[in-house]
């Protein structure tokens, strides 16, 4: 690990004399015949469990309810023959209150010795202080983990933005509201697939490693598998294998996982990314729509509770229906600029306020134009619809405007959380696009699409009308949470070193 990855408080280096304390103490206990590292702790109650039991529970009241619980000690106060102990798991905090009268004066002092960040197992009954706080009155504990660097001060728990993210675990222990954030992140998780189960949509999983990456503009990343002596890429989408199982008879498929992309960190990328594409045959861009604004307000109702959020102090609303608009009256109505024109590369590059790179073509300039111009304005749920050909090598033509594809992206709070197609199926039509591509790559843009032989010989077979979604999870986590940033919103996300 490099410098740059390790915490950098005083308390927090490996030679710090508080360090040393506790491997002290590691020493002592070991020495007194105490495992510090037990295999296992039976029983064990969860800690909302416990207050859920009790709520209500009258000041200096006592009951019978025997408990066993483990946590990390996060507080230790009292004096004498009495102390309270903060106990902390994943649902919630717990006091206990250790007597020496209970204990027995070595399992007493050994237990108010212990250091915070501990992991310990209690053993008591429920009561209520004349304060009125659920406790539990220790009878036997036993320690389960000794922590032998300190747990992070309120200052870098709490404020330190780069510790927080480079060492999640940290943060993790600190903040009880970054629990709160990854528990919202598996709920979202659980109800894309629980609606898209209930819609027919079969759960499948295509390959990660790829002879050849596809299915977005994208730069991907390459690897060698020794054995096959040959370079693979990691997945940049799931959607051409996807579209296989629709020419395979599969009709409703879906897949939820991890693609990767060689591309910047910003507040809203980061190069490996989970995302749910799903396909569906019979079915045009104008349904999958549909399905994105029932799915999306589903989810936000499943797990907050609302289909409301606030974000930056408005009010959102993601109940259907969502706004539809076109890219050209979006662009059009924020610079002016009508696409239809065909204004020029500089045209737009001006509109942006810089000058057009020789790598980038008509179609990328006008994404800059939708990304740095229009996105930001999106706040309420919107559809963009209906984009330059250039721009989407696997939508199927518009079926009235020329040179337009059947294609939206979805935005909620001036963020793209989605993209869709009516999916081109024509294969003679895909290979030009293909071709089309092919002179991108010669031209330098390294993000444009490979020619994918084997793709089209499956297009060959037939595939079916299909209309297709790729939604983000990390950004929809990052819009249903209020997280500022994707990095919020993601566990590990990549960092300098």
């Amino acid at each position: 690990m490099s410098d740059a990855d390790q915490p950098q408080s005083e308390s927090e280096r490996p030679e710090s004399h508080l360090v040393a304390e506790r491997r002290r103490k590691l020493e002592r206990l070991r020495e007194a015949g105490v495992e510090p590292f037990p295999h296992q702790f039976e029983g064990r109650a969860e800690v909302a469990d416990v207050t859920a039991a009790h709520q209500g529970l009258a000041a200096g009241s006592e009951t019978e309810d025997r408990y066993r619980v483990a946590g990390r000690i996060a507080a230790r106060r009292g004096h004498g023959k009495a102390a309270f102990i903060d106990l902390v798991d994943r649902s919630g905090r717990l006091q206990l209150h250790a007597r020496e009268d209970l204990l027995g004066e070595e399992s007493f002092e050994r237990l108010v010795g212990l250091d915070l960040g501990d992991i310990v197992g209690a053993e008591g009954v429920a009561f209520a202080t004349k304060r009125g706080e659920l406790s539990l009155r220790l009878d036997g504990w036993t320690l389960l983990a000794k922590s032998l660097r300190p747990p992070p001060d309120k200052y870098h728990g709490l404020e330190d933005v780069e510790l927080r993210q480079r060492h999640r675990e940290l943060d993790l222990i600190a903040n009880p509201e970054t629990r709160d954030l990854f528990r919202i992140r598996a709920a979202v998780i659980s109800a894309v697939r629980e609606w898209l189960d209930q819609h027919g949509f079969l759960e499948v999983e295509t390959p990660v490693l790829q002879p050849l990456y596809g299915g977005a503009l994208a730069r991907p990343f390459i690897t060698h598998h020794n054995a096959l002596d040959r370079d693979l890429y990691l997945r940049i989408a799931t959607e051409l294998y996807l579209k296989r199982c629709i020419v395979g008879g599969l009709e409703r498929v879906y897949e939820l996982g991890k693609d990767f992309r060689n591309e910047g960190v910003s507040f809203k990328h980061n190069p490996e990314f989970t995302m749910v594409e799903w396909y569906e045959a019979y079915a045009d861009y104008r349904d999958a729509a549909e399905r994105v604004e029932q799915l999306v307000s589903h989810v936000a109702e499943r797990v907050l509770g609302t289909t409301k959020i606030t974000r930056d102090g408005v009010e959102i609303d993601l109940a259907p229906p969502w706004r539809r608009v076109t890219l050209s009256d979006a662009i059009r109505e924020r610079t002016g600029l009508v696409l239809a024109d065909r204004p020029s590369r500089e045209e737009l590059a001006g509109a942006m306020g810089t000058e057009a790179d020789a790598a980038e073509g008509w179609g990328k300039l006008v994404d800059g134009v939708l990304s740095k111009l229009v996105e930001p304005e999106l706040v309420q749920p919107t559809f963009v619809l209906d984009y330059p050909v250039e721009l989407s090598p696997f939508a199927k033509r518009h079926r009235s405007a020329d040179g337009l594809v059947e294609r939206f992206e979805a935005f909620v709070a001036g963020v793209e959380i989605g993209n869709a197609f009516t999916e081109l199926n024509d294969p003679d039509e895909q290979r030009r696009r293909f071709e089309q591509q092919a002179e991108e790559l010669r031209r330098g843009d390294e993000e444009a699409q490979p020619f994918d032989e084997a793709f089209l010989v499956a297009l060959e077979y037939g595939m079916p009308p299909t209309g297709g979604v790729g939604l983000g999870i990390d950004r929809l986590v990052m819009v249903l949470t209020g997280a500022p940033n994707l990095r919020e919103a993601v566990l590990f996300p990549a960092m300098r070193s």
